[in-house]
């Protein structure tokens, strides 16, 4: 049988995951190998350098750089509090001082005498990650982080924005075609993540802010619409670090896109379970797919780890067509000749002919312009 490797979103009623939790900076691990975890324990905590505030104190005082170390009341490691006086001159018969004060609180890191600049170095800023998943404890980095493991259902999306979110999962739409209207959110949705169906439209977004939901998974949405509740044009940069109070995950494409029958049956069976989601995505090289993982109880001993970096394509696969004029598609492969074949471009490749599932109709593509789902 032919076959061949393409890029695919995972949709996966049960896999073995493995989630690296690493830290920005070398820190302390709160866990330890085997332990089990829930999404929200902290796993592992550091502290990162607090910002450094520049008082020019010569200026201020109106002395050579030189003459600062003489006029400074503290010295370099001790703590200051913010407007508390770090420096000042004798001035005349003890009046007509000039005073220096510290404009945050932190400590004294350095005093030039070259440029008469005092640096304060502002208190550490702390960092803790969470597990992010229910899960269990299967490495430790030493001093970095961990690698949780989970077991459960696992969808993969086209594209995301916000950052990790962990809730229950609720259905707001009947059907994969349907439209995520305002009306179809309520208060009960507050805190968790929401699965729509086929378009989100950005009154949906505002009202999904409005109640505090933290997340929606839907088909579609217009770049207009994702524009204005940005506020900005999205490049090719990774998302995912954006502060919005929500984060949206998109499983077919822009515009109106009826979700996959397999990803929305998947989710309606996941309905009140505990969902993580991470909208982060980046299309370049080193490619990140938004996610959606439901972990579940259930022996992780026997399972093997999953490998997302290849999928294969073989006569039966699932497809999304990712080209116009089928952008969006989905379809089934029924054949996958061997030769190159020329397109209209006079450029020879590899292609495969697939039966869309909405039409049957059978079509010839490049199999550069598909991807595997499932």
């Amino acid at each position: 049988m032919a076959y061949a490797y393409t890029p695919g979103l995972k949709v996966s009623d049960g896999i073995v995951l493995q989630k690296v939790r690493r830290l920005p900076l070398p820190g302390q691990i709160l866990v330890k190998p085997g332990q089990k975890v829930t999404s929200e324990t902290v796993v592992a905590r550091t502290e990162l350098p607090g910002h450094v505030s520049s008082v020019n104190v010569a200026g201020l005082l109106g002395v050579q750089p030189d003459e600062v170390k003489n006029q400074m009341l503290k010295t370099v490691g001790q703590q200051v509090k913010k407007d508390e006086i770090i420096a000042s001159t004798k001035g005349l018969f003890g009046l007509f001082k000039s005073q220096c004060r510290a404009p945050v609180d932190g400590s004294i890191e350095s005093i030039s005498d070259i440029t008469g600049q005092v640096m304060i170095r502002e208190p550490e800023i702390p960092v803790e990650i969470n597990a992010y998943v229910d899960g269990k404890i299967v490495d430790i980095i030493q001093d970095e982080g961990v690698v949780v493991q989970t077991f459960g259902a696992f969808i993969q999306g086209i594209f995301g924005i916000g950052g990790e979110v962990v809730g229950q999962l609720n259905i707001a739409s009947d059907n994969p075609g349907d439209i995520l209207n305002p009306d179809k959110l309520n208060e009960k949705m507050a805190g968790n993540v929401v699965v729509g169906g086929s378009l989100i439209t950005s009154d949906s977004v505002k009202r999904a802010l409005d109640l505090g939901i933290k997340g929606i998974i839907a088909g579609g949405i217009d770049d207009e619409d994702l524009r204005k509740f940005l506020g900005y044009e999205l490049g090719v940069a990774i998302t995912g670090s954006e502060k919005l109070g929500i984060t949206i995950i998109i499983t077919e494409g822009f515009g109106r896109m009826e979700m996959a029958a397999k990803t929305f049956n998947l989710l309606k069976k996941c309905e009140n379970m505990k969902v993580s989601i991470n909208g982060a995505t980046q299309i370049r090289a080193g490619v990140i797919r938004p996610e959606v993982v439901i972990p579940e109880e259930q022996s992780l001993d026997t399972q093997k780890a999953v490998d997302d970096s290849i999928s294969q394509l073989v006569v039966g696969a699932d497809i999304r067509i990712i080209r116009e004029p089928y952008f969006g598609e989905l379809a089934r492969v029924v054949e996958l000749p061997p030769e190159l074949q020329k397109l209209e471009t006079e450029a020879k490749v590899r292609v495969l002919k697939v039966k869309l599932m909405k039409t049957n109709e059978l079509i010839v593509l490049p199999r550069a312009n598909v991807e595997i789902v499932g």
